[in-house]
């Protein structure tokens, strides 16, 4: 896939205040970092991210509590706003952005479909979630899910 321009402009976004940012993922496993690290010179303003699929590197790498992971599954509000917070902490950044979702085509249950994707963002004051419903197969549902995160952070930036 060719560079994406929003990308460069998050980079833009970010240097021009000076901030860090950070991701958390788990349905795109790793493709939101992997957008980033495109541009040369993110270094600048990425500091890393996590790649936390299963429950236990949610709470161990995250600080995930296990009773929300219980209550509301990993893909949840709760869970992508722990994820963002955790990976902020985790690597003193400014910013942080956290995935969570179903791509299919297993995993679906009555009251989370394949493609239901959470995207969480925490920043100096502030914190929000977003719910996505994707209708592709698998890797349109994780691409999808990258796009939407960096577009919200594009977003919130601006």
């Amino acid at each position: 896939m060719a560079k994406d321009p929003i990308v460069a402009t998050i980079g833009k976004m970010l240097s021009a205040r000076g901030w860090r940012l950070t991701v958390a993922e788990s349905c795109t496993g790793g493709l939101l970092a992997d957008r980033i690290t495109d541009i040369p010179g993110s270094s600048a303003y990425f500091v890393g991210g996590f790649v936390a699929y299963a429950y236990e590197a949610k709470v161990n790498l995250l600080g995930v509590e296990w009773s929300i992971l219980e209550k509301d599954g990993a893909v949840s509000e709760e869970v992508v706003l722990q994820m963002a917070r955790g990976a902020r902490r985790a690597l003193d950044a400014d910013i942080a952005i956290s995935i969570s979702g179903i791509a299919g085509p297993g995993g679906a249950t009555p009251d989370k479909p394949i493609g239901l994707t959470w995207i969480g963002l925490c920043a100096p004051n502030h914190e929000k979630a977003w719910r996505f419903i994707w209708q592709g197969d698998r890797r349109s549902n994780k691409e999808q899910s990258a796009r939407a995160a960096l577009k919200l952070l594009a977003e919130y930036l601006e």
